[in-house]
């Protein structure tokens, strides 16, 4: 599998995780910083959240990854939570701003 299909189906995957008091998924937030593939199907993640206080820091993440883990040819996920830069509603996707109606 090349590096591009397994990274489209990290994103397919990563899609399919919603902060629960948000009706947008975690991609189309912004909330994903980088996707990196190293050999092995090593598979490196940084990711914000969208305050420090967020009542979903501990679970958000552990998500990510387990169903990153689940795609066929990824051996390992390297989460990183990072606030540096922060998250601000400019990261978001035009269609998430629409879908809150944040324009």
């Amino acid at each position: 599998m090349e590096k591009s299909e397994l990274e489209e189906k990290i994103i397919e995957q990563i899609k399919t995780v919603f902060d629960p008091e948000i009706p947008v998924d975690i991609y189309e937030l912004g909330l994903i910083y980088d996707i990196a593939i190293e050999n092995q199907g090593l598979v490196k993640i940084k990711m914000t959240l969208t305050t420090p206080m967020c009542p979903v820091a501990d679970s958000l993440p552990l998500e990510v990854q387990q169903k990153i883990l689940a795609i066929e040819g990824v051996e390992d996920v390297d989460l990183q939570v990072v606030f540096d830069p922060p998250w601000s509603k400019e990261k978001m996707s035009e269609e998430a701003r629409f879908v809150l109606d944040m324009f």
